[in-house]
């Protein structure tokens, strides 16, 4: 199978809680349906990408990424690559390399959608169409930051860094319920 197909597929069986993402849900299928190269980082009207909310063996912290173009707290993640045959995959994919951690587990299914506007390596204005999966970390994993990150650390899951007040939502879908709360 295809990414764009897993894509499709994955989007199409996913049903989303909170009405705001069930029609980014539509959204993004609206846009696969249209771009063929949807995928493909290389397409500028804008295309998908996977991140993962990477979450400690407790479920209680989030690992956290300061992006250097971007300037702020984020969520691991990024473009997808001509050899990802899933949106899982790749999310997997992006959190393995920039955590440094080995043992990472993904949940098949997102949790949650975004799109943003970005100038990303194409060099011209973009959106990305933004998959979001849970990643859960084994006990005793300790990230290593990579050269695409300025700053990686844990954050309690209930209370993010100054100025990432709109990952809450990301967050709070990904935690397991009662983890630690």
């Amino acid at each position: 199978m295809s990414l764009h197909a897993d894509a499709v597929t994955t989007l199409s069986s996913w049903r989303p809680a909170v009405t705001s993402q069930e029609s980014l849900r539509q959204a993004f299928l609206g846009f696969l349906a249209a771009r063929s190269d949807s995928c493909q980082r290389s397409c500028e009207a804008g295309h998908l990408t996977a991140s993962a909310v990477v979450l400690d063996h407790t479920g209680t912290q989030v690992l956290l990424t300061l992006h250097p173009r971007v300037g702020r707290w984020l969520q691991l993640g990024g473009h997808c690559e001509p050899s990802d045959v899933s949106l899982a995959g790749a999310a997997l994919r992006e959190a393995t390399e920039e955590s440094g951690m080995a043992g990472l587990r993904i949940s098949p299914e997102p949790v949650h959608l975004d799109v943003h506007p970005i100038t990303c390596s194409l060099g011209v204005p973009t959106r990305h169409f933004d998959v979001r999966f849970a990643v859960h970390a084994p006990p005793g994993a300790a990230p290593v930051r990579s050269d695409e990150s300025d700053d990686l650390r844990w954050w309690p899951a209930d209370a993010l860094p100054p100025g990432s007040e709109d990952l809450a939502d990301l967050v709070k879908v990904a935690v397991p319920v009662g983890a630690g709360r």
